[in-house]
């Protein structure tokens, strides 16, 4: 029985034919009785748990803000003070006629040195940047499902394909037993068929164990747990190398892909606002005034004695050297950790632009010259193998190279699935990937 295997070579057509128009803020509904698309499981990750803890940071650094912008409330006192221990306080009541200074009091600091602005501009800087990380959470989620969910498909294919090498075994072997029994075929080379096919079984619930893998992997990505392992993918992965994949960016355009990517806008964000808190710890060398006014009554002396003060700390040798060289030295961590981060951003797009190279002419090596060449040898062997112009040996290298070749094929198939993904990720707006 000669074995054809057909591998459906994924491109960006994968994207465009899959991906349902679904809304940005439309919430994918999941079921392991329907197959995926990409667009479904791009559109579950953005909104999984991972997505949904880091807006809560955002939104809590929302809440700083409300926080930090405000000036500090007046304080209200009361006393009671003058209280003649020795002599007593008389009679009557105690609030008119007893002798005991009663008073009331307002007090407000008053903050010098634009530090409610300098806080405030901090907390906006911060809150803008854990925004910013979201949406970096957000594309790391992208490129994790879009990853699992090409593993799952590679895996379904797998175990197709292994399947049908499987039968394909079994049939040979059985063949060959029956004309073991029937003296025209050596018993030892119809045992070694029959361990060949035993092998393939093997090989069939190992696929499978690696598609339920896959699928679980999906599974926990998407935050779906009712019957994780049965999901699946759509099958038929669509041919498309008319439609380039990839273009040749300039670097004016590279760097801007780069300075836009949500990153580097958190790491500046972070930047500023350690610049923000640096201005702040040197402004409180200005000191705070807080002002003061109280109303008093003392029967027998006045029911009306009006006080008015004026408090400053008196900032003598220590000017907050301490804060000032801390908030330095986190403005230069922030600095440093953006240019950090936007050399990892720089190599990432490179690497990302050579594995699509990479990957594309790998694919296309094996589906057009590789995979069709290692089908014919094992048909060519089998039929060889038929008329007994070839030893046993040699079909059986010729169907492992071709079951070796077919996996290889197929994992340059998701590898190159991958690769077009996370470019298009990195390089495109979500909104065309999902709308295409």
């Amino acid at each position: 029985m000669s074995i054809q295997l057909r591998l459906s070579a994924v491109t960006l057509a994968l994207l465009s034919s899959v991906c349902a128009p679904l809304a940005l803020g439309q919430t994918s509904q999941l079921s392991s009785a329907t197959p995926l698309t990409l667009g479904q499981v791009l559109a579950g990750a953005r909104g999984n748990v991972n997505v949904s803890l880091a807006r809560s940071a955002a939104d809590a650094a929302q809440s700083d803000i409300l926080a930090a912008d405000h000036a500090p409330t007046p304080t209200l006192s009361a006393k009671l003070s003058s209280i003649d221990l020795e002599n007593g306080i008389g009679q009557g009541s105690v609030l008119g006629e007893r002798r005991i200074d009663k008073g009331i009091a307002i007090d407000w600091t008053w903050e010098r040195g634009n530090k409610r602005e300098l806080r405030t501009l901090a907390a906006q800087r911060n809150a803008t940047a854990a925004t910013a990380d979201m949406e970096e959470t957000q594309m790391q989620q992208l490129l994790a499902a879009s990853g699992a969910f090409f593993d799952l498909a590679a895996a379904q294919e797998r175990v197709t394909l292994v399947e049908q090498i499987a039968n394909g075994t079994a049939q040979i072997a059985s063949t060959a037993a029956r004309r073991a029994t029937a003296g025209d075929l050596a018993r030892q080379d119809a045992l070694r068929l029959e361990i060949e096919a035993e092998r393939a079984k093997g090989d069939v619930m190992a696929a499978t164990l690696d598609q339920q893998r896959a699928a679980l992997a999906l599974a926990a990505l998407l935050g779906v747990s009712n019957s994780a392992q049965s999901l699946h993918t759509q099958s038929g992965w669509h041919t498309a190398y008319d439609k380039p994949a990839y273009n040749d960016l300039s670097e004016l355009v590279l760097e801007t892909l780069i300075e836009a990517r949500a990153d580097i806008r958190a790491a500046k964000d972070r930047a500023a606002a350690a610049d923000a808190a640096l201005q702040g710890a040197s402004a409180q060398k200005k000191a705070d005034i807080t002002w003061g006014v109280s109303l008093d009554h003392f029967p027998g002396t006045s029911s009306s004695l009006l006080e008015l003060r004026l408090q400053m700390p008196l900032q003598f040798g220590y000017q907050f050297q301490g804060e000032t060289g801390r908030a330095q030295a986190q403005l230069d961590a922030a600095r440093s950790a953006l240019e950090k981060i936007r050399l990892a951003a720089v190599l990432e797009l490179q690497g990302l632009r050579a594995q699509l190279l990479s990957t594309t002419q790998r694919d296309q090596s094996y589906q057009h010259n590789i995979l069709p060449r290692a089908s014919q040898v094992a048909a060519q062997a089998e039929l060889a193998y038929t008329k007994g112009a070839l030893a046993l040996s040699d079909l059986i290298d010729a169907r492992r190279t071709l079951r070796a070749t077919g996996l290889e094929a197929l994992a340059a198939q998701a590898d190159h699935a991958k690769a077009v993904t996370a470019w298009r990720l990195r390089t495109q707006s979500l909104a065309t990937l999902l709308t295409e």
